[in-house]
């Protein structure tokens, strides 16, 4: 019997990234961890069908797993890998359906989630403000909760000037605002300086240019994950314009990187609003051009310093400690050596 299962969709790169974090901290804090990953499923044209596909691969992965190996505890990665388990387990999750899911786009899994939520054995949010976006009801209903963040760490050492002026992620150009970075771009930058985006390429980055000169601009597409990181280590400011933030692991990666954080104040459990907010007030704001200027032109003296010093609570080592003292003995608390698993409808 192992003592953990992470029962993962694994639908994006990231998530598999964050889920191989939590993986290797219960590890390193000594429990016995697999993850199960649900196998991908074709693609369908709604988010109510899309979710619906992904919560029936969790599902099936979790019982084939399960089928191999018992577990004594289960985490769903994702509420929506909880929707439809086969067995009470913790819930992780960077944001919820209730928030991210309106209208007709969560018809189905906003219900079955508030249900999800009250009969889970503990709520793992990546951030306290994913908290703030669980659904108006008595605070005593709700199951147990307890903050995991996902850990970042410097990804090398920082050598040499640099050299790039701006970068900015757009995997999802609508949702990360790629339009509105483009248009502050245009308006902002001086000849010689140059914006990267990266997660987008060619027509896409046509269609979100929204008439916005290009001028300065590079786009460099999806890249592996060292590559990405050593133009972080390059570049002297990122520029987010995010619709909604669930989490923003990609500002919390250009900070630990010593990048200049310029953002708007975007909705959502947006882990770096605060820290950037806290590092230098000027650049949190509506004016995203003005607000590059100042980056580039202005920066608050000592910011990479105080940043590494304000990501202290997400630094691995901060979470390899929560996870061994807080975390490990609640899950396993929830789930003795011993008892019958309670598996449900």
């Amino acid at each position: 019997m192992i003592d953990v299962l992470i029962v993962s969709l694994g639908s994006t790169a990231g998530l598999r990234a964050v889920e191989d974090e939590l993986l290797g901290a219960l590890r390193r804090a000594g429990a016995r961890a697999e993850i199960a990953r649900a196998r991908p499923p074709r693609p369908v044209r709604t988010l109510m069908l899309t979710d619906l596909a992904w919560a029936l691969a969790a599902r099936s992965a979790a019982r084939q797993a399960l089928a191999r190996e018992p577990a004594r505890a289960l985490v769903y990665s994702t509420s929506t890998a909880a929707l439809l388990w086969p067995r009470r387990g913790a819930i992780r999750f960077d944001a919820l359906a209730a928030a991210n899911r309106p209208g007709r786009h969560g018809l189905w899994q906003r219900p079955l989630e508030r249900l999800r939520l009250g009969q889970a054995t503990l709520l793992m949010p990546q951030s306290a403000a994913a908290l703030q976006e669980l659904p108006p009801r008595s605070r005593e209903r709700w199951s147990p909760s307890l903050v995991v963040p996902v850990p970042v760490e410097p990804s090398g050492e920082r050598r040499g000037e640099r050299d790039i002026a701006a970068i900015t992620y757009a995997a999802n150009p609508h949702k990360k605002g790629l339009d509105l970075v483009l248009a502050a771009w245009a308006s902002a930058h001086r000849p010689g300086e140059q914006l990267i985006v990266a997660g987008v390429e060619g027509p896409a980055l046509d269609a979100f240019a929204a008439g916005a000169r290009l001028d300065g601009v590079r786009a460099v597409g999806a890249l592996a994950a060292a590559d990405y990181r050593a133009l972080l280590r390059r570049s002297r400011v990122y520029v987010c314009a995010a619709r909604r933030e669930d989490y923003g692991i990609a500002q919390l990666e250009a900070l630990v990187d010593g990048c200049v954080l310029v953002s708007l104040p975007s909705p959502g459990p947006y882990a770096a609003l605060a820290l950037a907010r806290e590092l230098d007030a000027r650049l949190v704001g509506e004016d995203l051009g003005a607000m590059v200027r100042i980056a580039l032109d202005d920066p608050s003296p000592g910011y990479a310093e105080r940043a590494l010093e304000a990501l202290a609570p997400f630094r691995r080592a901060a979470v390899d400690r929560l996870v061994a003292q807080e975390l490990l003995p609640r899950l396993l608390g929830s789930a003795a050596p011993g008892a019958a698993p309670g598996f449900l409808a």
